[in-house]
């Protein structure tokens, strides 16, 4: 799988309102025409909520899609 960089991702995450869950991250993704790489990285992500963009990014690093 392609490895997401972890500063685009940061700077797609700005406006994202936490807590979030999974599919309503997404959805956010989806809509907002995020880069594909990030989208399927977070396909891959446990379901839950995540309750900051710190948690977030740990949720992506222990995944492994994280550059």
């Amino acid at each position: 799988m392609s490895k997401v960089n972890q500063l685009q991702l940061q700077k797609s995450l700005n406006l994202v309102n936490y807590p979030i869950h999974k599919k309503d991250l997404i959805k956010y993704a989806e809509e907002s025409g995020i880069d594909e790489k990030i989208l399927r990285a977070f396909k891959h992500l446990p379901f839950k909520h995540y309750q900051t963009p710190i948690d977030l990014l740990q949720a992506l690093r222990e995944s492994n899609n994280l550059e």
